[in-house]
């Protein structure tokens, strides 16, 4: 991954080479802590504008309250950091990534006094799913490993352990060719993928998972938004892996992966093989708006 200059710990800005933790950091072991991914973005003004970041600040806070964890710094305080660390470092736009993380102090399960700290990174990363995949869609395979269940991997929360699950996924599909993993949920409906919404069109109506085992994710409201305002008929309600094999289009939407088409699942092409038009109209308004040409939802742009 590409390194900028410095890292904001605690409160202050360190080299990016000396922004180390010691090797006893209870997250490391155990896997409590939360973070947030945020894009910030370039606009076609020249200014730099990070997007929703209130909302990711926000689900920030939220992640942390699920996993008993008091952030040790103000919303204000965050968003302000979030903000410094881009200029710090000179980037006009990259990916951000805040984390709270416990530090070294007791070891064992249960953390008793040991502090909460807190570091935000930014650094340059284009498309998560490849340039390529953006434009022309990737190939996805289903699963073996089922997403967490709502009341053991706490869904709502962007909690550091809970990403082994994803990593396992993720290690398992591209290990048999594909791109990208889709997890079913523990009753055997479509989730989510590993760090992405899913959504799929078929006749012309938009469908993506409810807020049952998925995380709440940015992107995906916006997606809604998006369609909602443009008169696409949507559908938040849970779906079948054949069903999905058998839509006209499908896409995934997150922070990294931005809004990327989806071509094939388990060896079936979705639809004619290429991003649809519901899928094209909605990846452009997205792109147009964090570049800042579409003003319809500039209040989503926090400039910098």
């Amino acid at each position: 991954m590409a390194k900028a200059k410095k890292i904001w710990m605690d409160g202050k800005f360190v080299n990016w080479n000396a922004a180390n933790v010691h090797v006893l950091t209870h997250t490391l072991h155990y896997g409590l802590g939360a973070f947030e991914g945020i894009r910030c973005y370039r606009c076609e003004d020249g200014r730099s504008a990070i997007f929703r970041l209130p909302e990711h600040t926000e689900r920030f806070f939220a992640s942390a309250k699920i996993g008993l964890i008091e952030i040790p710094f103000s919303v204000d305080e965050i968003n302000g950091a979030i903000a410094a660390t881009m200029k710090v470092n000179g980037l006009k736009e990259g990916y951000i990534r805040p984390l709270v993380y416990l530090g070294y102090g007791s070891m064992g399960l249960f953390p008793k006094n040991n502090p909460v700290r807190v570091a935000i990174a930014a650094w340059e990363w284009g498309a998560y799913l490849g340039e390529e995949g953006l434009k022309n869609g990737i190939r996805v395979k289903i699963s073996s490993f089922a997403r967490h269940h709502v009341n053991s991997g706490m869904t709502k929360a962007k909690l550091v352990g809970n990403y082994v699950n994803s990593i396992l996924a993720k290690k398992e599909v591209v290990a048999s060719g594909f791109d990208e993993a889709v997890l079913l949920d523990t009753e055997g409906y479509v989730s989510e993928a590993s760090g992405e919404n899913i959504f799929m069109v078929k006749n012309g109506v938009l469908k993506t998972t409810p807020l049952t085992s998925i995380l709440n994710g940015i992107t995906r409201d916006s997606v809604l938004k998006i369609a909602g305002d443009r008169g696409v008929e949507v559908k938040e309600e849970r779906f079948t892996r054949d069903e999905l094999y058998t839509a006209d289009e499908a896409f995934f939407s997150g922070t990294a992966a931005e809004i990327t088409p989806i071509r094939e699942v388990d060896l079936r092409t979705i639809g004619r093989g290429r991003p649809g038009p519901v899928t094209k109209e909605i990846q452009k308004v997205f792109f147009d708006t964090v570049k800042g040409k579409n003003k319809d939802y500039e209040n989503w742009l926090w400039y910098i």
